[in-house]
């Protein structure tokens, strides 16, 4: 399978994307490293080229976004693997929307599973697609940020983004 990626400026720093031949995002991230994005790709989804370039509508899509359209990430083709409830899961994120962010006790519960609290928190930890399955839309019960792979900053940059302007 072939891949293509770029890294795009954006207000929290470099973005990297990775998407496959079909145009689906197989993983993304706040960095320039394609070192910290490709070990995160399931072994049946990782590409065997590898070739910088322009990423068509997912590009766009990524401009689009951090330009204030939060919702222009909503339809773009993830593709993960793993267990069923990590699917399941990572599908859920997709129907958080901006501005409403969740707890992870919340986020568990709209999985279907509400005392696997811990596995949802697994779920985010493990998204290899962070923008499009949006796991920085969920805090800890006290509402304060909890882990993030790109940092606190980034989380809490990406909130504010996201939160209804009044």
């Amino acid at each position: 399978m072939n891949a293509t990626w770029s890294t795009l400026d954006t207000p929290i720093g470099p973005f990297t994307a990775i998407v496959d031949e079909d145009g689906a995002v197989i993983a993304s991230g706040w960095t320039a490293s394609l070192d910290e994005l490709v070990p995160q790709i399931h072994p049946t989804l990782r590409p065997t080229e590898l070739a910088e370039g322009d990423l068509g509508a997912v590009g766009d899509v990524i401009v689009r976004y951090h330009d204030g359209d939060v919702s222009a990430v909503d339809d773009v083709p993830v593709k993960q693997r793993s267990g069923e409830f990590l699917e399941h899961a990572w599908d859920v994120l997709r129907t958080i929307p901006a501005g409403a962010p969740v707890t992870y006790t919340e986020y568990a519960a709209k999985s279907g599973r509400p005392a696997a609290v811990r596995a949802a928190a697994s779920a985010c930890a493990r998204n290899a697609a962070a923008l499009f399955v949006p796991c920085h839309r969920v805090l800890r019960l006290d509402g304060t940020m909890g882990g993030f792979r790109w940092g606190i900053d980034a989380k809490r940059w990406l909130l504010q983004h996201e939160s209804p302007r009044g």
